[in-house]
């Protein structure tokens, strides 16, 4: 972790939307979609839907939680649009860049299991394209100002997913 520098141009990612509200609101739009116009299903049984939802769904859960305890740790807050007052390469930091877009991913891949929605599968390509280019990039750029070099070599060493 270090600390930004003194001379910022920019005071946040300038992300305008909350990065959970993306993805409620695409899953909402899909099961809403999907009840009103009885999409296809996924043709899985119920016995492997449930248990591989469900596990999607808590392992979604974890992973922001533990990734937002290491932002707490380093105080440094985990809104995009506040400052960042320190760069986290720790934890689960140290296997992806994004650990809290990960995790909505599994519980969006998991409620769209469990409600076995074909139409809501079908969101999560066009939500992941709108995650990496009016979030991801936004957040990289900013990170790229505030931490420079030290923020260019951790983008080398460690994956923007997984």
């Amino acid at each position: 972790m270090s600390q930004p520098a003194p001379d910022l141009e920019q005071k946040h990612a300038g992300v305008v939307v909350p990065p959970p509200l993306i993805y409620a609101g695409a899953l909402l739009l899909g099961l809403a979609v999907d009840y009103f116009v009885q999409g296809p299903a996924t043709g899985l049984p119920w016995s492997l839907r449930l248990p591989a939802g469900t596990v999607l769904v808590l392992v979604g859960f974890a992973v922001p939680l533990v990734a937002s305890a290491q932002f707490r740790m380093a105080n440094t807050d985990v809104r995009p649009w506040k400052p960042s007052t320190a760069l986290v390469t720790t934890g689960i930091y140290r296997y992806t860049r994004n650990p809290m877009y990960a995790g909505l991913t599994l519980i969006f891949l998991g409620v769209a299991l469990l409600a076995d929605s074909v139409i809501t599968l079908a969101l999560l390509p066009p939500l992941l394209v709108v995650i990496a280019t009016a979030v991801i990039r936004r957040e990289e750029h900013y990170l790229e100002i505030t931490f420079g070099e030290e923020y260019r070599q951790y983008k080398r060493r460690v994956r923007r997913w997984i």
